[in-house]
């Protein structure tokens, strides 16, 4: 579906209305009726843009995520997962991993979210990462044969995950550069 006929300014408002709803009222009550009215559209005019709502809101978390791994090359490993790092907003990712969690339950019950995350969010991450730890074998910094680089996405998304049930607290900026310096690099061999 082509976004061309809206502005990216008309864009990112219609995302910030999607985002708004959904910490409102959660993913199961919110409606593509809700968001025309919120961001005085059309439900046609929504429709035309994006499938339905499992790709508006994939789509509006993709528009304000607040880190991305593409794009990201500073010519060594460690140099990159700083930079991934560096680009992490501490209150945009708070507010994200809210936003996240509430999705987490309606996923179990939504595999037209599940894809769409999967697509919109996740693949283009995964992708991102294995760019980088392609590069880092590249330059000869990680083994081709180490057994940890299949495992590089899983333990970037458990840190997420396991901080928030273990402390109760969102993943940070410090919280990150430690746990990439103690866990991910020793595990690459770096």
């Amino acid at each position: 579906m082509g976004r061309s006929r809206l502005t990216p300014e008309r864009e990112a408002e219609l995302y910030k209305g999607v985002l708004d709803l959904l910490r409102e009222v959660g993913y199961d009550a919110l409606t593509m009726d809700a968001v025309a009215a919120r961001t005085r559209s059309s439900k046609a005019t929504l429709y035309r843009q994006w499938k339905g709502k499992p790709e508006l809101v994939a789509r509006a978390l993709r528009h304000c995520k607040p880190v991305a791994a593409d794009g990201v090359d500073t010519g060594t490993l460690r140099g990159d997962f700083a930079e991934l790092v560096r680009r992490v907003d501490d209150d945009h990712m708070a507010e994200r991993a809210d936003l996240l969690r509430g999705l987490g339950m309606a996923i179990h019950g939504n595999p037209d979210l599940h894809q769409a995350l999967r697509e919109v969010l996740l693949d283009p991450e995964v992708s991102g990462l294995a760019a980088i730890l392609r590069r880092g074998v590249d330059r000869g910094e990680i083994a081709a044969d180490c057994p940890a680089l299949q495992f590089i996405p899983h333990m970037l998304v458990g840190a997420f995950v396991a901080r928030q049930l273990i402390e109760d607290r969102c993943v940070d900026a410090a919280f990150l550069s430690a746990y990439v310096d103690a866990v991910v690099l020793p595990a690459l061999g770096v």
